[in-house]
């Protein structure tokens, strides 16, 4: 187990938000993979999966949160201040990585709410950037304040200095959709029926990351176009992210 400093929040809107802390030198995960994280509560460790958002690359950890007000680590997680300590387990783990997928065609990474997390960290990871010629990220929440990091999608990072030279790789293969269903907009699961999302079924990969009820909506989707879910043991055209902070 790893204890370490948190040295950035910020809160989204009452329902979301997000928090950078110090990263172990040997702490390791792959674009896309999830770490269990959480606090010291009276003695005891608490701990959920959350997907993280920063590039293996980066030299701090981030992740992307939903507040709960009853929940047992988040009603005093989304709490924390710079300076906080949090405890992450050194294994990670997780299905949204991009060997888990056949190569060719476009990427779609569609998701709701926070289940944008993992899409953050692969769409800055050089191998995915390398394997895709066009990444869509398609982003669906209620209220336009929870669409977190839109301003970096829409910009392809083009304002962070730390991340200045990907944003030429970035630029040229994301395609970013937000979607916010509280102004009418047709939710992920609705443009997919409709054919409002130009998904070549026959090339393109998928992978998908939210509530559990989208999930498995999307995943139907996909079994309904005979599309076979992939694996890390044998890749195919989706994979579907199973785990969840708190449900």
């Amino acid at each position: 187990m790893f204890t370490e400093r948190v040295t950035w929040v910020h809160h989204w809107s009452d329902r979301t938000f997000s928090f950078k802390c110090t990263r172990n030198t040997s702490f390791r995960f792959t674009a896309g993979e999830f770490a269990m994280i959480g606090l010291m509560i009276d003695g005891r460790r608490v701990v959920r999966a959350y997907s993280v958002v920063s590039p293996p690359w980066s030299e701090e950890l981030e992740f992307l949160s939903i507040k709960i007000q009853d929940g047992e680590l988040t009603s005093r997680l989304q709490h924390i201040e710079v300076g906080s300590e949090v405890v992450i387990m050194p294994k990670c783990t997780g299905t949204l990585v991009n060997s888990a997928l056949d190569k060719g065609g476009e990427l779609w990474m569609l998701a709701t709410g926070t289940g944008l997390a993992p899409f953050m960290s692969l769409i800055r990871d050089l191998d995915t950037l390398e394997t895709w010629s066009k990444i869509h990220i398609v982003h669906s929440v209620r209220d336009a304040q929870d669409l977190a990091y839109t301003k970096d999608l829409q910009s392809a990072f083009k304002d962070h200095p730390i991340d200045g030279e990907l944003h030429e790789m970035v630029s040229a293969v994301l395609d970013y959709r937000p979607i916010v269903t509280g102004q009418g907009e047709h939710r992920i699961t609705v443009q997919l029926a409709m054919g409002h999302l130009p998904i070549d079924v026959e090339e393109d990969k998928i992978m998908v990351c939210g509530n559990l009820e989208f999930n498995h909506q999307v995943a139907d989707w996909c079994r309904r176009q005979n599309m076979p879910e992939g694996s890390i043991r044998e890749p195919g055209q989706y994979v579907v992210e199973r785990a969840f902070v708190e449900k």
